[in-house]
């Protein structure tokens, strides 16, 4: 049973890597300059304010794949992290769109809007400041 179950998590954590083995770059409006992964682990971990945060849902694996990427973090921590930052006050945590094409148009509309997906996706309409890897 216990041999069955690790098989299992291993294979969705293979699948959840194929199935991002597009890099992820975080995006600003084309104005946007460069921004170092220290400056976007703090701005999406709540520690840093003074941009518009925009979030891949949940469900998505990209959301995952970028937050062990840019801070170490897996997903229940970043939702800990949340948590703890909007029941004292401190923050909101970024806004949640539906996928990475409502992302992009978000951003390019927006000078002050950051957001991430995926480098296959990205177009004049916006600017890569940070690729991950």
């Amino acid at each position: 049973m216990k041999k069955t179950l690790c098989i299992v998590a291993i294979g969705q954590l293979l699948l959840t890597a194929a199935a991002h083995a597009d890099p992820v770059v975080v995006i600003g409006n084309p104005a946007a300059g460069p921004l170092t992964k220290e400056q976007v682990s703090d701005l999406y971990l709540g520690k840093s304010q003074g941009m518009k945060l925009v979030d891949q849902p949940a469900s998505a694996p990209i959301k995952a794949t970028f937050y062990q990427q840019v801070s170490g973090h897996d997903l229940s921590q970043v939702k800990a992290t949340w948590s703890r930052l909007i029941f004292t006050g401190k923050a909101q945590p970024p806004k949640e769109l539906p996928d990475s094409a409502a992302i992009k148009k978000a951003v390019a509309a927006d000078s002050k809007t950051l957001g991430y997906i995926e480098k296959s996706a990205v177009d004049g309409s916006v600017k890569v400041v940070l690729e991950l890897k």
